[in-house]
């Protein structure tokens, strides 16, 4: 598929058939992943990936009331393919603090903005883009906050990681909960790109 077309189909899908995913593909999205950039080539990401029914099972028993799904989780529940992306800040602070970056400590107040986390959200995309590639459809949301214990435990997540979000990839089916895109439109790209600086705002009716 053009490289065009992938960004133009990819949508987070919220319904799957049961049909399983080749662990090719999946393979393929991984290696995919570790491809995205990551500051000073710290690369603090990992990657849990259920793609057995059991383990499948094992995260949405972990996360989810199974015994009364509603639409969206109904949906979400029939993906072969769950992956847990996690990032590491402690690999970014020490990355930082070897001779060639020139800094001599692992201060966490260097960093305005934390890239262990982008970087990972990157490599996620990445994960998502090569299931379009691939003619399958994936989705990428959150771990709720009250289950993100539950999911460290059940997976032996170590401290020093943490799961940025889940991804689940399968076979596209028809129905599941609508996304927000149903319900609001893409905003135009003359008000989200600004050459040169910041538009300035109209100025009021006199």
């Amino acid at each position: 598929m053009e490289f065009q077309e992938v960004v133009r189909r990819r949508r987070m899908v919220r319904s799957y058939t049961d049909e399983p995913v080749d662990r090719e593909v999946v393979d393929r999205a991984l290696a995919n992943a570790v491809r995205a950039p990551s500051a000073g080539f710290s690369q603090g990401w990992a990657f849990v990936v259920l793609d057995t029914p059991a383990d499948v099972a094992r995260y949405w028993a972990a996360t989810a009331d199974t015994s009364d799904p509603d639409t969206w989780l109904r949906g979400m529940m029939r993906a072969p393919v769950v992956i847990l992306p996690c990032s590491s800040k402690a690999a970014y602070l020490s990355r930082y603090a070897e001779r060639d970056k020139g800094w001599t400590d692992r201060d966490e107040a260097r960093w305005p903005m934390p890239f262990w986390h982008m970087d990972a959200a990157m490599a996620s995309l990445l994960i998502l883009q090569t299931a379009v590639d691939e003619g399958l459809g994936g989705c990428f949301f959150g771990i709720p906050p009250e289950r993100d214990a539950a999911v460290r435990t059940e997976f032996g997540i170590p401290d020093d990681f943490d799961p940025v979000g889940v991804i689940t990839i399968g076979h596209p089916a028809e129905g599941g909960a609508p996304g927000s895109p149903a319900r609001r439109r893409r905003r135009p790209m003359e008000d989200v790109v600004h050459r040169g600086q910041w538009g300035h705002a109209s100025s009021p009716s006199a």
